[in-house]
């Protein structure tokens, strides 16, 4: 069995998940500040370069600027003008440069007169931006051509933002992006509180150690019994079925399916899906004679589905049934020795009184009545399997106040094809009929039951009528499924199978089984045989003989 592990230094389940989403949320968290900064950095540094390229463009746009570039003279009015823009607009430097890569201003006077070290980028006639290292350091720039009076390209204007004033105009807003990051760390941190109990309640407080070791118990339970397992859901979906439940029932893959879709109705489905609710429903398969019980499942006031156990009695039944069969002939037999006794006590007693033709002619009287009806019998069943079940069903049948006749136009082979199904037919019968005839008020020609047996070409038929008081109305269909019995329960074999496993045979087969209602129920089935080379007994009855009723029927 798995080691359970409980609550402890490890933590609660609720307590890790919260623990570890806000880990989760705090990195994330950072993640998206770092990145949220270097766009908010991105999107400053364009608006810079915007504002260096504007002022650039001022600086191209002054008249003294462009008169002076294009025709020379003015001495220091270049100088002077771009000076005054550049304290006027806060920028780093304003840079006038002709075509020659000549400065003509610069707020280092030193430089003015000394040639650039980038070529000039305007001679496309557009306006660039970017960020440069120059003289005055790491600066936002704006570049702009200058045309002279006459519309000529003279040179071009360049114009920087010192980078200290970006740098400032991010950390300005940094409290606010800090602001918003906290606020959805917070929100987040709730979400996973809130998410962390619902959690809880959902597992009703299992820890995950608790709850792989429940699992493993689980699939050692589920695969360890012998009985079969399916739950189902609140919805009716099969949840859990184990590999014996698969086999009894034939589910196959059934998870997450309706047994609708799996199963066909009948007794099974009903009595899995909770229609019957009788404890130890007993449920004929084709294959198993199974017992179902169903138990809905519930936990702290949640309805958590239901859970079936199915359990195999098809050796016990059988068992139990032959064991009641031994029990009824054992009686029979007891009975006959106490009439072989009577018997013997009355031939002695003739032979005592010396009337010895009085005692030879009661032996052989006595004698010869039993093995009339073997010999009668044997006339019309070829096969000793079936004479002994007739046989023996006749003699339990007479020590319970009830004769069996056998049709004279019954006709069977020595060796009729399936023969093991046959015996289970006309032996479940045969059972039936006898118990409803003692059940039954006894008719004036005594209780009795007619059996007949007819082989033919291409089927046999089996026809048994009894003197009972006949099924009820209505229950022509019924009294074929499992359990269904109108008599109490005896010794201990459990009723409501035998017709049910007829009907079952029979109908896997191929073959029909109906009953009539009213006084005396005549049941008759017809089991079809695969063609054969030789003509069996009975081919020269006619097909009428074969459907048609028997005797006082």
């Amino acid at each position: 069995m798995p080691l359970r592990i409980g609550r402890g230094a490890r933590g609660r389940l609720s307590a890790r998940i919260l623990a570890s989403q806000l880990v989760i949320l705090a990195l994330t968290g950072a993640i998206g500040f770092v990145l949220f900064a270097f766009a908010q950095r991105a999107g400053i540094d364009r608006s810079y370069e915007q504002r260096a390229l504007a002022i650039a463009k001022t600086a191209a746009a002054e008249p003294r600027i462009r008169q002076a570039v294009e025709y020379g003279g003015g001495g220091d009015i270049v100088q002077t003008v771009a000076e005054r823009i550049r304290r006027a607009s806060g920028a780093s430097y304003v840079v006038v440069i002709d075509l020659n890569g000549i400065r003509h201003s610069h707020p280092h006077g030193g430089l003015i007169g000394e040639p650039v070290g980038d070529p000039i980028v305007v001679l496309d006639g557009r306006t660039h931006v970017g960020s440069d290292q120059g003289a005055t350091g790491r600066s936002a720039n704006g570049k702009a051509p200058l045309y002279g009076p006459s519309g000529k390209l003279v040179g071009e204007v360049s114009a920087g933002i010192p980078e200290h004033d970006v740098l400032g105009e991010l950390w300005r807003e940094m409290p606010t992006f800090g602001l918003y990051a906290a606020i959805a760390t917070a929100i987040g941190s709730t979400a996973a509180f809130v998410l962390a109990r619902r959690l809880k309640r959902s597992t009703f407080g299992l820890e995950l150690e608790e709850i792989a070791g429940l699992l493993q118990d689980r699939e050692a339970m589920l695969h360890g019994i012998r009985e079969g397992v399916v739950a189902f859901d609140p919805d009716g979906r099969i949840s859990v079925v184990n590999d014996e439940a698969r086999h009894l029932l034939g589910l196959g893959t059934a998870l997450g399916s309706r047994l609708e879709d799996v199963l066909p109705d009948g007794r099974l489905r009903r009595a899995l899906d909770g229609t019957l609710t009788d404890p130890d429903l007993s449920v004929l398969t084709d294959d198993h004679c199974l017992v179902v019980n169903r138990m809905p499942v519930a936990l702290h006031g949640r309805e958590l589905g239901a859970v079936v156990t199915v359990r195999d009695r098809t050796e016990l039944v059988g068992l139990l049934r032959e064991l009641d069969s031994v029990r009824g002939l054992t009686d029979a037999l007891r009975a006959q020795q106490h009439e072989f006794t009577n018997r013997m006590h009355t031939v002695a007693g003739l032979l005592d009184i010396g009337d010895h033709d009085a005692a030879y002619e009661y032996a052989v009287e006595s004698a010869g009545a039993d093995q009339a009806l073997t010999e009668s019998v044997r006339e019309r069943i070829g096969n000793p399997q079936l004479v002994g079940l007739v046989v023996a069903k006749a003699t339990v049948a007479a020590e319970r106040g009830v004769r069996i006749e056998l049709s004279e136009d019954s006709a069977l082979g020595d060796d009729p094809p399936d023969l093991r199904r046959l015996l289970t037919v006309v032996g479940n019968l045969l059972d039936n009929a006898i118990d409803a005839a003692v059940g039954g008020p006894a008719p004036e020609g005594g209780r009795e039951v007619r059996l007949c047996l007819i082989e033919a070409f291409d089927q046999v038929m089996v026809r048994v009528e009894d003197s009972g008081p006949g099924i009820p109305p209505g229950c022509a269909e019924s009294i074929f499924e499992d359990g269904w019995s109108t008599r109490p329960e005896r010794g201990t074999a459990r009723r409501g199978l035998g017709l049910a496993l007829v009907h079952r045979l029979v109908q896997r087969d191929g073959g029909t089984v109906t009953v009539s209602e009213g006084p005396g129920a005549v049941f008759t089935v017809v089991l079809p045989l695969p063609p054969t080379p030789s003509a069996p007994r009975g081919t020269q009855l006619a097909t009428a003989s074969l459907a048609g009723p028997a005797g006082r029927r």
